[in-house]
């Protein structure tokens, strides 16, 4: 009984050790959205108080999303290192028009939004300012930057966690806005 008693921690140990290990070969871009092939939740995000252009005075709320094509939301900050990094490769992408780009500001400043646009450039048709997270909460996000791809009937196609690269916009993105699984 005294040798059971003695290999139990042993036991115990191994196979944490075991599951620690496992966990090194992980992904965290791997994680998995219980959302994806839902509706995307309800919110109604006023706009980024001062932003300038034909949009500048719309915020962004779950009816905008269901216009019949698919769409683009980016969840960013200002106070966001990586949001910087993909900033122009965003920019691209507006200018390629494959699809509207709306944002989604997180629990930020309305003026550090607006200098941040104003220093990278603007690739958001709307942006809903997120100031105390609720939305971005709705949408099962774990941190910023992320990028949803939206249906035409607003349901969640796609999300990828972290920066966009060039790469997965050709091969993550772009295929799930042609309906593509993600």
């Amino acid at each position: 009984m005294r040798r059971i008693l003695y290999a139990l921690p042993v036991l115990a140990f191994l196979v944490i050790a075991w599951f620690l290990y496992d966990g090194l070969y992980l992904s965290p871009r791997d994680i998995p959205s219980a959302l994806i092939g839902k509706p995307v939740p309800e919110f109604n995000l006023g706009p980024v108080p001062g932003r300038p252009g034909p949009h500048g005075d719309k915020g962004l709320a779950t009816a905008d999303l269901k216009t019949g094509q698919p769409q683009i939301v980016n969840i960013f900050a200002s106070w966001c290192g990586p949001c910087r990094v993909e900033h122009p490769l965003l920019m691209a992408l507006a200018e390629r028009n494959v699809a509207p780009i709306h944002g989604i500001d997180y629990k930020d400043r309305p003026e550090a939004a607006l200098r941040f646009l104003d220093q990278l450039g603007d690739p958001y048709q709307r942006i809903g300012a997120d100031v105390n997270g609720r939305a971005g909460i709705e949408l099962g996000v774990y941190g910023v930057p992320e990028t949803f791809v939206i249906s035409g009937d607003g349901q969640i196609l796609c999300k990828h966690v972290g920066p966009l690269s060039a790469q997965s916009i050709e091969e993550k993105i772009v295929p799930a806005l042609a309906g593509k699984a993600c």
